[in-house]
Formats: C-alpha cells, structure tokens, sequence
C-alpha cells in the first residue's frame, strides 16, 4: 500500500466514524428519555445509570477515534 492509500483510508475511516458518532449523540439528546427507559428495562438498570453509562460510552468512543482514526491520518499527513 501506498501513503496515499493508507491516507485515504483513515481520512475516509475518521468521517465514517465521526458521521456516527455525531449521529449518535443526537439521537441520545433528542430520545433521551426513551433510550434511557429501554436499556433501564432491557438491562435492570436506574435510569440514571443508563444516562451515566451512556455518556461514558461517548466519550470512550471520541477518544477511541482519536486514537484509532484521526491520529494516524494526521501522522500520515505529517509525512
């Protein structure tokens, strides 16, 4: 492979999970109150666990793009 290819492929990789995870911390703000009642009944969990559970969920996530996606495409780009 070559750098323009392994770049193509992270940049695409990083707007791919970016576009999710932006799809998904709307979708929690506007249907909060419903994702927190169906995994607060799908899981046996307070509603409040859920909301704290998601929320960590998201944070883990943005950090895992940044080390998974975004951070080897800057590299690439410093190349």
């Amino acid at each position: 492979m070559t750098l323009d290819t392994l770049s193509a492929f992270f940049g695409w990789l990083t707007v791919l999970h970016i576009g999710l995870f932006t799809l998904s911390a709307v979708l929690i703000m506007l249907m909060h109150d419903w994702v927190a009642g169906l995994h607060a009944r799908l899981f046996g969990l307070a509603p409040a666990d859920v909301s704290l559970t998601l929320y960590r969920w998201l944070g883990t996530y943005k950090i895992m793009i940044f080390a998974t996606a975004l951070g080897p495409w800057l590299a690439l780009q410093l190349i």
